[in-house]
């Protein structure tokens, strides 16, 4: 592997593994001097088509002044990357920047091998976001009008690209400003090559199980006991040197000797062994890991874990593991059961995600006893390759899934989860579980960020996405069954069906606390009746109900009698479940006997057709359990009712004058360090992008006040310097339309004696606007979330109360509605008690702008507007503060890359 430049000067935060077009890993990273050997060796083995298109002219070799020109890079007004796959380059692209600081001229060059695999477009996006951390905004190329696959590489980038003829060549110009489209073209070749490489793990043709024992008890044997045993339709081996049979298939010392190419390799071997597993693997064209193998979280296992990815995506294998619990596959055209359990589950549509192996085999136990059939299932154990934002990926697009259910330990990157979890959940239900210090502190075994946001804004970006977020195992599984077996309810109003009119009043209660609407209520069903009146009973209440317009959902819910009975009942209304796309949910209390599937699916049985609903009815053994699970269906269903809406970036927002201003600021910032930003670089930045900051003028003597107050005009306000008292009217810290010179002098003098009390702040005088509700606005940068954006209506409601509305930006127009609806205290905005309704449509701006720089700019790093004051008719800032400083790389950049 090629040493890397160590100079103080490489920018090692620009290397990236990266997804493939076929789904293959690969490892992008800026060039060095020790690349001339292998560039040289790329050349050469070009055809003489390729070398003419991109030299214009035919050349053997390169010369060593080109391999010098070529490896020896600035990293600033020229900068080369390379992607390797192995030992070999596979491609190389180029800017060096023009007399003009702005404009950079481009170049790529692909190896004949590897032609078609999405290399250039990788390139483009990397070479650009490189290009505007280093200030130019436009890239241009010269390209022969022969060379059409080059210039349709340009086309479909997503940029707006400008075509001219000079002198023979085609010139390419285009800014390299992310737009809309750019990003939704990123997106796609990201979701197509992301879910590609999943594909070939959990739908393999071939297994090894590396490490297969011939003793029972083993966990290598049991491996590949669960494969045979399962019917895995595919060709499986077991590689063990010292056997030449093991669990009745033929055995081999290693994973070349294999016959047949073995595309998914199952690793149970010792730690130390690990590194020459991997190495074998990527010679012998394995397209994933499955690593069984545990023991990272002690000791250096963290850094052997990181080489083993390392050395993976290398070869273009991805990961799963380290620790991991395994992967299932219930698809009768695959069969796999490639983990310890001795069956495969019943084959259902929900897909599940999990991360610990104990987890896992928690999940998995508790999801099988309750019949919950599944389409596939993967435990990511460490998550230090394959994440639940590649398995959604994949699951978007696989016709077996309905649904996903995922267990979350850690976010390795947040901001990417919520962008392909709100695709996703337009077509499926995404249910998540995670501990409230999920993103607060790193699991054993995980290398990821942690948040600095609140636990209330990680909610709230997953509620952003459309997530439904259980709160813990059991609600999780309460959910599963429901989605697993029943549709998702059009609306919130329930029927509720019961022999007992208890029974009925409580469920409807419960209703109602949950938000759902209680709108049939039938309690005249007697299950004391003898068996077939009941049963007879049963089904023409139940089909009433499914009759009824007024109905959603159903909710029955039988007291068991002396005469039982329950089983049949629940046959009965499992079979008319199926009839109708109304969910219908069962809860059984009161029951002794044993054999009643109590939290379970009753009558369960398999999907038949793929896509399909499994066959059953959820059972709970409470009305509470149940309707829980249906009322955050049907906030998921709220959700799918809004109209989707688009970002809207105000053709006035000058962005080139916001890079100058954070460049400049940013400059004099060393290392991780934060600058604040002058009053007047603030004012500069904010009018950039529309928002207009209210001047206000700082004096020393009642003179300078004065004159400050003649040139702002009359009526003025006078305030506290002091970012916490010049809000707070009732400490002193304000006094509002002071209406002349001497009414200001006096002033002056009253508020100086009173802030004597808080250390005497300066003073500053400020314009007068028309009354109206102060609202707080903050945007941080966060090392895990990225931007996050919060609003709040000022005073003690943000103060002491924590009542702010968080989203990830840029925001939708819907996303803006609901940010200003979502603080308890935002009745105050819209007609309050009497008072006059704000401009709401002005403060959307406000926080859409705001948002728009914020993803624009990372090293804006934290924002805060306070008092935005909202009146009827405008919104304007009064005060604002901006942090700026040398950003990290964000976790979801405008440019395809694996989290590590």
């Amino acid at each position: 592997m090629v040493k890397q430049n160590e100079t103080a000067d490489y920018p090692s935060h620009w290397e990236a593994d990266v997804v493939l077009r076929d789904g293959a890993t690969a490892h992008l990273r800026p060039v060095s001097p020790a690349d001339a050997e292998a560039l040289q060796r790329m050349h050469q083995g070009q055809s003489e088509t390729s070398i003419y298109l991109r030299f214009f002219t035919y050349k053997a070799s390169l010369s060593d002044a080109e391999l010098e020109r070529f490896t020896h890079v600035d990293y600033r007004d020229r900068v080369a990357f390379v992607i390797t796959i192995g030992d070999d380059i596979a491609g190389i692209g180029r800017y060096d920047r023009l007399d003009d600081p702005l404009e950079a001229e481009v170049a790529f060059m692909i190896a004949d091998a590897h032609q078609g695999r999405g290399l250039g477009s990788i390139l483009i996006e990397h070479l650009a976001a490189a290009a505007r951390e280093r200030g130019i905004r436009r890239f241009s190329a010269e390209v022969l009008p022969e060379n059409r696959t080059m210039l349709v590489v340009f086309q479909e980038s997503g940029f707006d690209i400008s075509r001219r003829f000079d002198d023979g060549v085609v010139v390419v110009e285009f800014s390299i400003d992310p737009t809309e489209r750019s990003r939704a073209v990123m997106e796609s070749r990201e979701h197509r090559a992301e879910a590609k490489s999943i594909a070939e793990i959990v739908n393999p043709r071939s297994v090894a199980v590396i490490g297969a024992s011939r003793y029972w008890g083993k966990v290598g044997h049991r491996l590949l006991e669960s494969l045979v045993e399962n019917g895995f339709n595919g060709h499986v081996v077991g590689i063990n040197p010292e056997a030449f049979e093991v669990g009745g298939t033929v055995s081999f010392a290693g994973v070349s000797e294999s016959k047949e190419p073995i595309e998914l390799a199952v690793v149970a071997v010792p730690k130390d062994r690990l590194p020459e597993v991997v190495e074998e693997c990527g010679k012998a064209g394995v397209k994933g890991l499955l690593i069984i193998t545990a023991g990272f979280e002690y000791g250096n296992g963290m850094e052997v874990q990181r080489s083993i990815v390392r050395q993976a995506r290398r070869w273009g294998m991805r990961v799963v593991g380290p620790a991991s619990a395994g992967i299932i596959n219930t698809d009768p055209e695959i069969s796999l059961n490639a983990s310890p359990s001795p069956t495969l589950p019943l084959r259902g549509s929900l897909g599940l995600f999990t991360q610990s192996a104990a987890i896992t085999i928690a999940l998995f136990a508790s999801a099988v006893r309750q019949d919950i059939g599944f389409s596939s299932v993967l435990s990511a154990g460490n998550r230090a390759d394959v994440s639940g934002n590649d398995m959604m990926q994949y699951w978007e697009d696989d016709p077996n899934t309905r649904a996903v259910a995922l267990y979350l330990e850690s976010f390795g990157n947040p901001r990417k989860f919520v962008r392909i979890a709100r695709r996703l959940s337009r077509t499926k239900p995404v249910i998540v579980t995670k501990s409230d210090m999920t993103g607060r502190r790193i699991p054993a075994g995980h290398q990821v960020r942690t948040t600095q946001a609140s636990p209330e804004a990680t909610r709230a970006l997953l509620a952003q996405a459309g997530v439904t977020q259980a709160r813990n195992h059991d609600e999780m599984m309460d959910v599963c069954r429901l989605v697993s077996t029943q549709n998702v309810p059009a609306g919130s109003r329930v029927g509720i069906i019961s022999n007992s009119p208890a029974l009925a009043q409580v469920s409807a209660d419960t209703a109602d606390q949950l938000r759902l609407d209680p709108t049939l209520i039938i309690d005249a069903v007697n299950l004391d009746q003898d068996l077939p009146a009941a049963r007879e009973s049963m089904r023409a209440a139940l089909a009433d109900a499914i009759a009824s317009p007024k109905v959603d959902a159903l909710l029955v819910v039988p007291q068991a009698g002396l005469n039982q009975g329950l089983d049949e009942c629940l046959e009965d209304i499992a079979n008319l479940a199926a009839t109708t796309d109304k969910p219908v949910l069962v809860t059984i209390s009161g029951v002794l006997d044993e054999d009643i599937e109590l939290n379970s699916i009753a009558h369960a049985g398999e999907v038949q057709e793929a896509g399909d609903l499994q066959a059953g009815v959820p059972c709970y053994s409470n009305p509470a359990r149940a309707l829980k699970a249906l009322a955050l269906l049907a906030r998921y269903r709220d959700w799918l009712n809004q109209d989707v809406s688009e970002v809207h970036r105000p053709e006035d927002i000058d962005q080139d004058r916001a890079a100058e201003i954070v460049a400049a600021a940013v400059a004099e910032v060393p290392g991780g360090e934060l600058k604040k930003l002058s009053e007047k670089d603030t004012a500069a930045l904010l009018a950039s992008y529309g928002v207009h900051l209210l001047e206000t003028i700082p004096f020393e003597t009642p003179e300078e006040a004065v004159a400050a107050a003649e040139e702002l005009g009359w009526p003025v306000a006078l305030k506290a310097t002091d970012s916490y008292l010049r809000h707070r009217l009732d400490l002193g810290g304000v006094r509002l339309n002071i209406p002349d010179e001497a009414s200001l002098r006096a002033n002056i003098t009253q508020m100086r004696a009173l802030l004597e009390a808080y250390g005497s702040p300066g003073l500053e005088v400020q314009s007068m606007v028309a009354a109206g509700q102060g609202c707080a606005v903050r945007a941080i940068e966060d090392p895990l979330h990225g931007p996050v954006l919060s609003f709040g209506v000022a005073g003690d409601a943000v103060d002491l109360l924590n009542d702010w509305a968080h989203a990830s930006p840029p925001l939708t127009q819907l996303d803006l509605d609901q940010m200003i609806r979502t603080p308890k205290a935002s009745a105050k905005l819209f007609g309050y008690q009497q008072m006059p309704p704000v401009d709401a449509e002005a403060v959307k701006d406000v926080l859409n702008r705001i948002g728009l720089l914020k993803d624009d700019f990372p090293q804006v790093v934290k924002l805060k507007l306070s008092p935005l004051l909202a009146a009827a008719d405008s919104a304007t800032v009064l005060a604002a503060e901006i942090h700026v400083a040398n950003a990290e790389q964000r976790t979801d950049s405008a440019r395809r890359a694996l989290s590590n």
